[in-house]
């Protein structure tokens, strides 16, 4: 009876094309052990030939280990898993080539494909992102440097691996004395790949420079040309960074615009959360301070010393407060160990903000956030949570 394996592949570019890698990992469909791994950084190219070259990689590696063998691949590309199935045509003249000899690795028929949600694909996933950041470096990735699997949650290392790793410890530990290390920072144990949420706050409108109240009750601005240069200028620099792995915005045209700016950078789709709106200032919209002082002055003073309070027709930041706190919760959920680009509002970056430091709602006043601005803030599996970075606007001078 032919033996069956699984390989698991993926590949990404920084810009799209952009300094390229793959990663591929060939699993025991029974204990879900890690039997080989592969990366590689391939320089400059597209997203969709660097997950081809991931499932080369990986089918090759299954082929060395059992030319007879049946080969489950699963991959997060519907595209590749697609066209491969023979469902979707190949159009582009860089795939097609890929896509023939990754046909020819083994016989017709050995080799089923099944796509699968990017969260479950997180093994091969981190080597691709080992590999492209091997070749930032100047190197190539080397397979015992990795650190893929345990990141990724892995069930079972391959015996070859443990041994490696256990002999590695020994050598570095010397003569034993008796005593334990401390653990390296603050944690008891290590709680995996934290959840980073990158907030993003929109480009400058119209309305911006003017401090005009512009909220999600409001004449719904589009970014004006310095909010288009802003959005354009952030896209570069997290394109640089190379770290975003998903983009989601608030409804709002200036945060659609800004994250759809990023995303085409970036080479990622945009997906819509209604709780990352901003606040409803009601009939403040529009308004400077110094016009709601004068018009509606028994409300701002409440609004100034109480979360609770709303502006006229319009939205407390207690309630902000509560449904930006569901949609953080939903997208830790839905994006586990991930970064994710958040492009949205204000009030609820300095909200995410003071949740993760456990401040008091009038922390909201103490807080400057910039036009076109990047905060972070990392989650972890403890359920703990560590601000990285307030209101950075290097990418803007």
């Amino acid at each position: 009876m032919a033996r069956t394996f699984v390989v698991e592949a993926d590949g990404g570019s920084r810009g799209n094309p952009g300094p390229a890698g793959y990663g591929a990992v060939v699993l025991d469909p029974e204990t879900g052990g890690t039997l080989a791994e592969a990366a590689e950084y391939i320089g400059t190219a597209t997203n969709n030939v660097a997950e081809y070259r991931g499932l080369l990689a990986g089918l090759r590696a299954a082929h060395a280990l059992d030319p007879d063998a049946d080969v489950r691949v699963r991959m997060d590309s519907k595209l590749v898993v697609e066209q491969m199935s023979g469902r979707w045509k190949i159009k582009h003249p860089d795939m097609r080539p890929l896509a023939a000899e990754a046909r020819s690795v083994f016989p017709p028929g050995r080799v089923t494909y099944e796509w699968i949600p990017r969260e479950r694909n997180k093994h091969a996933d981190r080597l691709a992102n080992e590999a492209m950041d091997a070749g930032r470096a100047g190197r190539q990735w080397e397979a015992r440097d990795s650190r893929a699997e345990l990141d990724a949650g892995g069930p079972a290392r391959s015996a070859a691996a443990r041994a490696a790793d256990a002999a590695a410890e020994a050598a570095e530990a010397g003569p034993d004395t008796g005593t334990k290390a401390p653990p390296a920072g603050w944690a008891p144990a290590d709680l995996g790949t934290p959840t980073t949420l990158v907030l993003l706050r929109h480009g400058e409108t119209a309305l911006t420079p003017q401090k005009r109240f512009s909220g999600s009750g409001g004449s719904d601005p589009e970014l004006s040309d310095a909010g288009h240069r802003q959005a354009e200028a952030v896209a570069a620099a997290l394109a640089a960074r190379g770290t975003v792995q998903a983009v989601v915005s608030s409804p709002l045209k200036r945060c659609r615009q800004t994250a759809e700016t990023v995303a085409a950078r970036l080479g990622l789709d945009v997906r819509i959360d209604e709780g990352l709106r901003e606040t409803d200032f009601g009939a403040w919209e529009g308004l400077t301070f110094a016009e709601v002082q004068e018009h509606y002055p028994e409300d701002l003073a409440a609004w100034l010393g109480s979360a609770k309070a709303a502006p006229t027709g319009g939205e407390s930041f207690a309630a902000v407060a509560r449904r930006v706190a569901l949609s953080r919760d939903k997208l830790l959920a839905r994006y586990a160990g991930r970064t994710v680009l958040l492009v949205t509002h204000v009030t609820p970056v300095k909200t995410l903000v003071r949740l993760a430091l456990g401040a008091p709602p009038e922390a909201l006043f103490r807080m400057e956030l910039s036009a076109a601005s990047l905060s972070a803030v990392a989650y972890y599996a403890d359920g703990n949570a560590s601000v990285r970075l307030v209101n950075e606007t290097a990418h803007l001078r």
